[in-house]
C-alpha cells in the first residue's frame, strides 16, 4: 500500500499523527490496498472483513496505536462488530457507556464524559497504561475503573452510539459507521402499525429524537459504512425449560454460591394503535428495563415445541426517549409487571428462579443454546415439576383478561390479502442476485435511514393448506386425508433466518393438522446451505435428519456419477418412506464416502413424541421422492452462488464479461437440467446470503507447524473419550484464468482450490486472514461434481499448480489435529483447528509449539522449495508439469465419458488438443490412482493400528 493512500486514511478528520515511509523504488508494491477503494456502503460480513483487513494494513504501515471508532445508533449491530474484531485481532474495546455521567437518559449526549475518553485514548496513543471508567448500570454510578496496559494495545476500538463525533474523529485512525439491524426493523415494525398517516423523519424524530441532530450526520464521515441485514433469527436460539418452583421460599442449594447473579426487571408490552380487541401478542412491541437501561424486542417472538419454549436473540437497548416516543404516536402500555430473577451458571446453562409479582408466583427457568443438553441437564437435575410453555405475558391475560382499548383504533393504510393463493402463479426458478453496491443517488432514502416502503421487512404469511374440502378424505390421521390436503406454497421466497422460522411453523401446522409423522423435504444445490438448514431445524423439533447420500449405490459413486440422480437407491428410499409412514421400524442405510460403499444399516422409528422425520439432498425434491413427503423445502444461494460471482470476478478481471446464467450452464449443468426444475415447485423457497469467505460466523482457528510432535503427546491433550481418528489421501489442483494479474508468482486468492479425495471432488474455499501465528480460515468445503471441474476447465481456467498429501487426523469434537505429509516436503506439518482461539492456543502449547508458527499456505511452502530456474512459465517444477497434465487429462477424459463436451466442442475460440485416442489411457491411469489410494489408506490404517495398540500397551504397564 502506497504512503498516499494511507494518508487517506487521516484525511477528513482523521488523525494527523502519520511516520512519512521513505519512498524507494525496491520497496514499491504492485499489489491493491484494501483502502484503495473502499465501497460507499456494505453488508455486515462484508465490512467485518474490510476492517480487519484495514486494521492489519495500518499496522504494518505505521508506528504505535491503531484507533478505530464504530458508531451507529442503538440496535444496528456496532457492538457484535466490535466482539467479532477483537476476537480475530486481539485488540481492547473500550464502550462509550462506560463514560455515561450517571443521569437516567443513557442516550443523552451531554451524559458522556468525552473528556476522560478523550484523556483515555491520548494516553494510549502516546504508549502511556491509563485507567477507563467502569459503569454500574444498577447503581447509576460509576464504581471503580479497569486498567489498560499500552504495550498490549496495538489496536483500540471504541464502540459506542456517539463513536464519530467531531470532538473524537481527530483521535481516530479508521471510522466505521453501522446502521440497519434491529434499528430498521423498529421503523418498519412502526411504520407497518400506523400506516403512512406519518413521514419516515416523523417517525425517526418521534422513536429516536436524537438520531438526526446528533447521530447520522457524523455517521456520514465513516470510511467503512455498513448497513446490517440482521433480523431476529433462530439460527442461535435459545432454548428454555420452565416450571413452577417446588420449594415456596424458592430456596435451593444452587442459589446459595456466592456467584449467583440477583436482577430485577420491569417488563411491559405496548400496543399498536391500529390493534384491534383480538390483536395477536405477537404485534406487541416489549420492553424491559433494567436500572437506567431500556430493553426492546418486537412481539412475543417464540416457538414452542413440546415441554420447550425456543426464543431469538432478537433484544437490543434503547433510550428512555424511544419509549415516549412511542407511547406519543399511540402505542398503549396494556401489561406491565415485575419480574426478580435470581440466576446461576451450570457450565454452558443458566438456571434462574424468577418470581413475577403480578402473579404472585416464583419459578425455575432452565435455559441453553443447545436442546439436547438442556433437556438432559433437566434429567440429571431431577426436576420432576410440570413443564410450562406459556409466557408470563399469557399467564397473566388468562387470569386479568386483555385490557380494554382506551381509544378506537386507527385506520391502517395498509392491508394484507389473506387470499395468498391469488400470488401463486407458474412456479418461478429462485436465484440469489449478485451482492450489488449501490451508488447514493439510486437510494430513496439516505443508507443511513430505514428502508423504502417497498423494502421493508414482509409480514410473515401463515402457512393453510391449497384445498379446505374435507369431504373427500377420510378422519383426520388416515392414509386418505394424508394423500388430500396438501400444503399451499408461500407466495415468495425468504431470506434464510425467516425461512427457518417458516419451516418450524409449517411442521407445526402439520403436526396439529395432519398428525404424525411429518416427513420434511430440503432440497438444493451442493453448497447451498440445505445440510445447516436441516440440523439447525432438527435442533428446534428434536427430530432425526437423514442425508439422500447414505442411499448411494456403490457402483455409481465409483464411476464419478454419484452428482445423477441414478445413483440414488429408490426403491430402499421409497420402502423405508413407506415405514416411516405407517409407523413402523425401517433400517436406514449408512454409506461410507471414503470407500465408496456401505458400511451398514441403522434402526430407525419415528416416536409418537416426536413425529418428525427430515431428508435433506440434492434430489429430495424430484417428482419421485417428493411425491411421498408432506413439506418441500428448497434452499438456493450459499457457496454455490459464491461460485458463480467468484467466476464472473475472474471473468471481468481478464476483461471477459459473462452473465451468471451463462456461468451456470457451464459451472452446473446438472443443477440447471436436474434440479432447479423440480425447486420451483417448493411450499418454501430460501435464498440462502451467506458468504464463506467474508462471514465471521464459520471461521476455524488454526495454528501451523512443522515440528516434530510424538503421537503420544497429541493424546494426552485430546479427550480419550471423544478421541477418533482418519486417514485422508488428496490432491489439491489449482486453476486460474490466464491473463489474471499475478505479479509474476501464483497468489492462492487468484485460484479456485479444487481437492480430489477418496474419488471425490470438492472446492475449498480458502481466503484466510492471518493475525500474528493464527490462520483465521472458513471452514467451509463443498462436493462438486466432475462436470463443475470440467466445466470451470472449459471456461478457460487453467491448472497452474497441484499438491498431493497424505492426512493423519485426530479430534474429540473440539480439537482436530491434522499431521499432513506432502509429497514434496521433507517433514510432515501439524495444523490444530478449531472454532475456539483460546482452546487451539493453549492445546499448540500443551504441545510445545510455540515459535514454530507459521501462516503460509501449502502453495506458498511448495514453490518456495522449488529451484527458480527449474519453474516453468506459471512457477510449476518442470517435472511436475506432466504430472498435473496427466490429472487435468484425467479429468476431462471422464467427464466425455459421461456424456459431457470437452474445451473444444464448448469453445471454439480456444485452441485444445483433441482428447481422442487417449480417453482408454486416462481411465487405466484413474485405476492405477485409485489402487495406489487404497493401497496407501491400508497402509497408514495399519500403522495407525498399532502405534494405538503400543500406546495401550504402555499405558497398561505403567
Amino acid at each position: 500500500m502506497d504512503d498516499e493512500v494511507v494518508q487517506r486514511v487521516f484525511q477528513e478528520g482523521g488523525r494527523d499523527y502519520f511516520q512519512q515511509q521513505p519512498s524507494t523504488s525496491t520497496s514499491t508494491s504492485s499489489s491493491s490496498s484494501i483502502l484503495q477503494s473502499l465501497p460507499l456502503h456494505v453488508s455486515f460480513d462484508h465490512g467485518y472483513y474490510l476492517l480487519v483487513k484495514s486494521i492489519q494494513e495500518l499496522r504494518e504501515k505505521k508506528e504505535g496505536l491503531v484507533t478505530v471508532g464504530i458508531g451507529g445508533p442503538s440496535g444496528s449491530g456496532k457492538t457484535s462488530l466490535a466482539e467479532k474484531v477483537a476476537s480475530v485481532i486481539g485488540c481492547t474495546v473500550i464502550p462509550m457507556e462506560n463514560y455515561r455521567g450517571g443521569t437516567d437518559e443513557g442516550t443523552d449526549l451531554d451524559s458522556i464524559d468525552f473528556d476522560a475518553l478523550i484523556r483515555n485514548l491520548e494516553d494510549l496513543t502516546e504508549g502511556k497504561d491509563t485507567k477507563i471508567p467502569v459503569f454500574d448500570f444498577h447503581q447509576k454510578k460509576r464504581v471503580g475503573s479497569k486498567a489498560i496496559k499500552s504495550a498490549m494495545s496495538g489496536v483500540v476500538i471504541v464502540d459506542g452510539t456517539y463513536a464519530l463525533h467531531a470532538k473524537l474523529r481527530s483521535l481516530l485512525d479508521i471510522r466505521v459507521a453501522v446502521v440497519g439491524g434491529v434499528h430498521f426493523s423498529l421503523l418498519s415494525k412502526v411504520r407497518y402499525d400506523i400506516g403512512d398517516s406519518c413521514s419516515l423523519d416523523y417517525l425517526i424524530d418521534s422513536i429516536f429524537p436524537l438520531f438526526r441532530k446528533h447521530i447520522e450526520p457524523d455517521l456520514h464521515h465513516a470510511q467503512i459504512r455498513i448497513n446490517n441485514s440482521f433480523v431476529s433469527s433462530f439460527r442461535e436460539a435459545i432454548y428454555k425449560l420452565k416450571c413452577r418452583s417446588e420449594s415456596p421460599d424458592g430456596q435451593s442449594t444452587f442459589f446459595l454460591k456466592d456467584e449467583a447473579q440477583t436482577d430485577n426487571f420491569i417488563e411491559m408490552y405496548l400496543r399498536p394503535p391500529s390493534a384491534n380487541e383480538e390483536a395477536r401478542i405477537n404485534d406487541w412491541i416489549k420492553v424491559r428495563q433494567s436500572g437506567i437501561r431500556y430493553y426492546l424486542s418486537l412481539g412475543d417472538q417464540r416457538i414452542v415445541d413440546k415441554n420447550f419454549i425456543i426464543r431469538p436473540k432478537a433484544e437490543f437497548e434503547v433510550g428512555r426517549m424511544t419509549l415516549g416516543g412511542l407511547l406519543a404516536l399511540g402505542y398503549n402500555v396494556v401489561v406491565s409487571y415485575k419480574r426478580a430473577s435470581t440466576s446461576v451458571n451450570i457450565g454452558s446453562l443458566s438456571l434462574s428462579l424468577e418470581t413475577i409479582d403480578t402473579l404472585g408466583e416464583t419459578f425455575l427457568v432452565l435455559r441453553g443454546t443447545d436442546r439436547k443438553t438442556v433437556g438432559a441437564e433437566a434429567l440429571r437435575m431431577g426436576i420432576t415439576g410440570q413443564w410450562l410453555t406459556k409466557s408470563y405475558l399469557e399467564m397473566i391475560l388468562e387470569r386479568k383478561g386483555v385490557p380494554r382499548l382506551n381509544t378506537p383504533p386507527l385506520v391502517s393504510a395498509t392491508s394484507v390479502s389473506h387470499n395468498q393463493e391469488k400470488d401463486i402463479a407458474a412456479p418461478k426458478p429462485i436465484r440469489t442476485t449478485p451482492n450489488l453496491v449501490y451508488q447514493l443517488e439510486d437510494l430513496a432514502q439516505p443508507w443511513t435511514r430505514s428502508p423504502t416502503k417497498s423494502k421493508m421487512e414482509p409480514v410473515l404469511p401463515t402457512w393453510h393448506f391449497a384445498s379446505s374440502d374435507r369431504s373427500h378424505g377420510g378422519s383426520v390421521g388416515s392414509s386418505a386425508f394424508r394423500d388430500t390436503m396438501k400444503l399451499a406454497p408461500m407466495p415468495d421466497s425468504y431470506d434464510l433466518d425467516r425461512g427457518l422460522l417458516l419451516a418450524v411453523q409449517g411442521i407445526q401446522f402439520l403436526l396439529e393438522n395432519k398428525s404424525v409423522p411429518v416427513i420434511v423435504g430440503i432440497g438444493g444445490p451442493s453448497g447451498s446451505g440445505k445440510t445447516s438448514l436441516a440440523h439447525k431445524m432438527a435442533n428446534i423439533v428434536g427430530c432425526e435428519v437423514v442425508s439422500l447420500e447414505s442411499y448411494f449405490r456403490p457402483e455409481q459413486v465409483k464411476d464419478f456419477k454419484y452428482d445423477d440422480f441414478n445413483s440414488l437407491d429408490l426403491p430402499l428410499l421409497s420402502k423405508n418412506i413407506g415405514d416411516i409412514k405407517h409407523g413402523r421400524k425401517t433400517k436406514i442405510p449408512v454409506f461410507n464416502l471414503e470407500t465408496g460403499s456401505r458400511s451398514c444399516f441403522k434402526e430407525l422409528e419415528i416416536s409418537e413424541d416426536c413425529g418428525v422425520i427430515i431428508f435433506e439432498g440434492v434430489y429430495a425434491l424430484h417428482p419421485e421422492i417428493r411425491k411421498s413427503l408432506d413439506l418441500w423445502i428448497a434452499v438456493v444461494g450459499g457457496v454455490h452462488s459464491h461460485l458463480i460471482s467468484r467466476v464472473q470476478r475472474d471473468k471481468s478481471r481478464v476483461g471477459c464479461f459473462m452473465s451468471q446464467n451463462e456461468i451456470m450452464m457451464t459451472v452446473f449443468p446438472i443443477f440447471q437440467q436436474h434440479i432447479e426444475l423440480h425447486l420451483v415447485h417448493a411450499h418454501l423457497k430460501i435464498r440462502n446470503d451467506f458468504d464463506p469467505v467474508l462471514s465471521p460466523e464459520s471461521s476455524l482457528f488454526v495454528l501451523k507447524s512443522n515440528k516434530q510432535v510424538a503421537y503420544q503427546d497429541i493424546l494426552n491433550i485430546l479427550d480419550s473419550v471423544k478421541f477418533c481418528s482418519s486417514v485422508q489421501n488428496f490432491i489439491d489442483i489449482y486453476l486460474r484464468l490466464p491473463g489474471t494479474p499475478a505479479n509474476g508468482h501464483i497468489a492462492e486468492s487468484d485460484c479456485v482450490r479444487v481437492r480430489i479425495c477418496e474419488g471425490r471432488f470438492a472446492l475449498l474455499i480458502r481466503e484466510p486472514i492471518r493475525e500474528g501465528n493464527f490462520i483465521i480460515q472458513p471452514k467451509v468445503d463443498f462436493d462438486i461434481s466432475i462436470s463443475t471441474v470440467s466445466g470451470l476447465l472449459n471456461l478457460g481456467y487453467q491448472a497452474v499448480a497441484y499438491i498431493e498429501a497424505s492426512a493423519l487426523i485426530y479430534q474429540d469434537g473440539k480439537i482436530l489435529i491434522e499431521v499432513d505429509h506432502l509429497q514434496d516436503a521433507p517433514s510432515p506439518y501439524l495444523q490444530i483447528k478449531g472454532v475456539n482461539k483460546e482452546a487451539v492456543a493453549a492445546a499448540g502449547s500443551a504441545l510445545k509449539l510455540d515459535g514454530s508458527y507459521t501462516t503460509k499456505s501449502y502453495l506458498q511452502i511448495i514453490l518456495e522449495r522449488l529451484p527458480l530456474v527449474e519453474r516453468s512459465y506459471s512457477g510449476i517444477h518442470t517435472h511436475q508439469a506432466a504430472r498435473l497434465q496427466e490429472l487435468v487429462e484425467s479429468i476431462q477424459s471422464q467427464w466425455t465419458k459421461q456424456g459431457g463436451s470437452t474445451p473444444s466442442e464448448s469453445s471454439q475460440s480456444r485452441e485444445v488438443s483433441p482428447m481422442d485416442g487417449i480417453i482408454e489411457d486416462m481411465q487405466c491411469r484413474i485405476r492405477r490412482l485409485e489402487r495406489w489410494h487404497t493401497i496407501n489408506t491400508v497402509l497408514w490404517t495399519f500403522l495407525m493400528s498399532a502405534l494405538i495398540g503400543y500406546s495401550l500397551y504402555q499405558r497398561k504397564r505403567q
